[in-house]
């Protein structure tokens, strides 16, 4: 493992490079990779406060 001091522009700078070094084949599967390693993220679900409420619509007619 390797530890790098360097600036958030920098860095962003690097993993682009990298990327951009990549066959157009090896960038498709880096994003497949990352999409299915993003979509196993956890995230909160949020509460739908209004599940249990239920709406009146009136049409009108003219």
């Amino acid at each position: 493992m390797e530890i790098r001091f360097q600036t958030k522009e920098e860095s962003n700078k690097r993993q682009q490079e990298d990327f951009l070094k990549l066959s157009k084949v090896e960038r498709f599967y880096a994003f497949l990779r990352l999409s299915e390693r993003i979509s196993k993220f956890p995230v909160k679900n949020k509460v739908n406060k209004n599940k249990d409420n239920f709406l009146i619509v009136i049409d009108e007619k003219e």
